[in-house]
């Protein structure tokens, strides 16, 4: 790949792009790993090289998008982006000893939220966010870190301070994510709203933030509404598809009335997504044109599978 490095002078940038070179935007888009992401694995790890124009502007090649997603497998097997680049040049087999780093962030994270430390919080998330796309931290750390939380809160005196604490953070943290996100986009949004009367649910934020790094602008209603006024905001804001999450069980009447009647007169796709979807999964199975996904990685790959994420 020495022949990618070599310098391209600034009149031949529109020419190097006609060749199939592609702008880190376009790399981010096709695979999902934000331009600062990209950057870091280049300056920290020497991961992705690619070519510069004399401004500076970053080119990539097939080959570096196929790198790309090479590490994007190693990252999903829970590798750490310290020990990839050896992998990958050794060319070595997947290796489950290895010492993925995951479990003491995970540790480092669950201890800042004991101690309500809200700034060693933050920064411990920042410097993951740094190096690993979306996906791959929802998957090796934020879900993970839930579990661990769910299990510490059964019983113990002070779990409802640290889950206001923990989960008002998250909400915040993510929401500004998502917001920046939506103002660099004015496609229609995809609708999430919550069904279930616990706010805040971490779930929903996150399938709201895995959405929102695929380019593609959410609006979320975080308070449980009837299912008339979730047609009327379908009505007004006119999404793509409207994703429903609820982490409990539905009761008789959202299941038996409302969410049919719902889905029968929504006029965009309807995603049911959370716990309440494995749940009652025999039930809602029986509703023509709805689909289920039990979490938020499940439900990002059934609107990609779907094309509901595609630019519009």
């Amino acid at each position: 790949m020495d022949d990618l490095n070599v310098e391209l002078d600034s009149d031949d940038y529109q020419a190097a792009l006609d060749s199939g070179l592609l702008p880190i935007r376009e790399v981010a888009r096709a695979t999902g790993v934000n331009a600062v992401t990209l950057r870091a694995w280049e300056r920290r790890y020497g991961l992705i090289v690619p070519q510069r124009t004399p401004k500076g502007h970053r080119l990539y090649a097939q080959e570096h998008v196929e790198r790309i997603q090479a590490i994007l497998t190693w990252l999903n097997r829970g590798v750490s982006v310290s020990q990839v680049k050896g992998l990958l040049d050794a060319r070595q087999p997947v290796n489950d000893n290895l010492d993925n780093g995951w479990q003491a962030l995970r540790l480092e994270l669950l201890q800042a939220i004991g101690d309500l430390a809200e700034r060693r919080l933050d920064e411990g998330f920042n410097r993951a966010l740094a190096l690993y796309p979306p996906r791959t931290l929802c998957e090796q750390l934020l879900l993970p870190l839930l579990l661990d939380l769910e299990q510490r809160w059964q019983g113990q005196f002070g779990a409802q301070l640290e889950q206001v604490f923990f989960y008002t953070w998250l909400r915040s943290k993510l929401g500004a994510r998502i917001y920046h996100n939506n103002r660099q986009h004015s496609s229609a949004p995809l609708l999430l709203a919550n069904l279930s009367i616990q706010p805040m649910e971490p779930g929903l934020w996150l399938c709201a933030w895995l959405v929102s790094s695929a380019d593609c602008p959410v609006e979320v209603l975080d308070w449980a509404l009837p299912p008339g006024e979730l047609n009327l905001a379908v009505e007004r804001m006119a999404p793509r598809a409207l994703l429903l999450y609820s982490s409990q069980a539905l009761d008789a009447t959202q299941l038996r009335r409302q969410l049919p009647k719902l889905n029968e007169s929504c006029s965009v796709p309807v995603l049911m997504v959370g716990p309440a979807a494995s749940i009652h999964q025999q039930e809602l199975r029986a509703l023509s044109a709805l689909h289920l996904a039990e979490d938020p990685l499940s439900a990002q790959r059934s609107l990609l599978r779907q094309g509901l994420l595609d630019p519009r």
